[in-house]
């Protein structure tokens, strides 16, 4: 099989109910990464020093060297940038992003983020690259961040963000951390669920656009007053949505070292002053978002459909375009993935099969179709599927007069177009499928067999719907 493993429909144009506490309209959920001492540095076994997120445009590793300016920028993160930070933001749930050995270098930060009631989630054990480190270390290094933690703070952490993570990250913190969420993920403005490390687990996206970091990269902010607006914007449209009875979640992401500097604080008092200046918003905890969404929308179990084996799949969807199990066999065959276990994701995939068909592939499918109120329904030999749909218009309780009309017509269309009437009769009425009779049997042949194709399509679609999420 071909399986294609990303997600690219997510909640589609219908997400869930947020249903924040109160009734609110938004939930924002400020992040402050402590890093600082945790980074690239030959005294922590490093081979080099750090280069990442600093105010030192295009640094570079120094192997085998300690780079004193960037060792004073993230001190300065330390020791005045989260003290002012923690003035701005004391009184609010805040998420602290703590790397393990971090923390256990900031005795005094640790005890006032919790004299806060700051929900403290690991950032991993050293704030250092992982896309190429070995699964196994990874999967130690996790395991030590918990530890490391549990003994810095006096609680294991019940949430994780690596940041800069490997492929693995994601199942290996959910195997060995059995936390709460996890947040290595920007695929969206609200939380959801994922398999990952054999169980489901929530994943609560993070930013790096509401993000101070981008004070340190060359296209990011350089004044305090784009950071402030783009903030505010962000913050006033997802209200807008929230108003409009669809709440979500807005995440910012702030480091010690970058807005702890006077004049990016001084934006960010400023956006919360605009962010308090309005009514219905839920200011929280990472944790406390992940325990609410848990209890509002849990994870939903059913047969995902790009997980079933040939077998499976063309049991279950080869009805669906009629008799025909041949275009169920020739999409399981396409590379499916998560975002095709919708209806609509079934669906594109069977009539995309269907749509390649020859003519003559597509005629057979045609006339796979009974006619409408016609012969097999009176013996009782359609399939369990046109039998619910003729009935859910009326069409198995016809007057005669009804059923002599029926019957012409069938008669006629069939012998004009060699292919029986067909119509999606769930969206129709028993009046509307009548006109729709008179008018098509004027059509020429090639009209009239891609009308009856697309109405096909619509038969499978609404078949799906029902037994599939949309």
């Amino acid at each position: 099989m071909t399986r294609y493993p990303r997600d690219l429909t997510g909640y589609g144009p219908t997400p869930p109910a947020a249903n924040w506490p109160n009734g609110a309209k938004i939930a924002v959920q400020i992040v402050l990464n402590y890093e600082e001492g945790g980074e690239n540095n030959i005294l922590h076994g490093d081979p080099a020093s750090e280069a990442f997120l600093s105010e030192i445009t295009g640094a570079q590793p120094w192997p085998g060297q300690r780079h004193w300016n960037m060792e004073s920028i993230y001190e300065y993160g330390a020791r005045a940038g989260f003290w002012r930070v923690h003035r701005l933001l004391g009184d609010l749930p805040i998420t602290v992003y703590g790397v393990a050995t971090a923390l256990a270098r900031a005795p005094e930060q640790v005890a006032a983020m919790k004299a806060s009631g700051w929900e403290i989630a690991s950032h991993g054990l050293k704030w250092v690259e992982h896309k190429d480190m070995p699964e196994d270390e990874e999967r130690a290094q996790i395991a030590e961040a918990i530890r490391l933690h549990t003994e810095a703070t006096g609680a294991a952490p019940r949430g994780w963000y690596t940041g800069r993570c490997s492929l693995n990250t994601v199942d290996l913190a959910a195997e060995v951390g059995n936390f709460e969420y996890i947040s290595d993920s920007y695929a969206d403005d609200l939380p959801y669920w994922v398999r990952a490390g054999g169980k489901d687990q929530l994943m609560v996206p993070y930013t790096l656009d509401c993000n101070d970091m981008r004070f340190a990269i060359q296209a990011g902010f350089s004044n305090g007053d784009q950071f402030e607006s783009y903030l505010k914007d962000s913050f006033d449209t997802l209200y807008a949505e929230g108003v409009a009875g669809a709440p979500k979640m807005m995440s910012i992401g702030l480091h010690c070292r970058l807005i702890g500097r006077p004049g990016r604080a001084a934006a960010l008092k400023r956006v919360l002053e605009h962010f308090m200046g309005h009514d219905g918003v839920w200011f929280a905890t990472r944790l406390q978002i992940a325990e609410h969404w848990a209890r509002e929308n849990p994870p939903v179990s059913f047969s995902r459909p790009s997980e079933m084996d040939r077998d499976t799949f063309v049991a279950e969807f080869g009805g669906i375009f009629e008799h025909s199990p041949w275009i169920a066999e020739g999409a399981h065959a396409l590379e499916l993935g998560p975002t095709h276990d919708t209806a609509r994701g079934v669906h594109q995939a069977l009539a995309r099969v269907f749509r390649s068909a020859s003519e003559d592939q597509r005629l057979g499918v045609l006339t796979a179709h009974p006619d409408l109120a016609g012969k097999l329904a009176a013996a009782k030999r359609l399939t369990a599927e046109s039998t619910a749909e003729q009935a859910s218009v009326g069409l198995d309780e016809l007057t005669d007069d009804e059923r002599t009309a029926f019957t012409r017509l069938n008669d006629a269309y069939t012998s004009k177009f060699g292919f029986p009437f067909i119509i999606a009769v769930r969206d129709n009425t028993k009046a509307s499928i009548m006109d729709a009779f008179e008018r098509r049997i004027q059509h020429d042949r090639d009209t009239e067999f891609a009308e009856a194709c697309r109405q096909v399509e619509r038969i499978a679609e609404l078949r799906l719907m029902e037994n599939l999420p949309s």
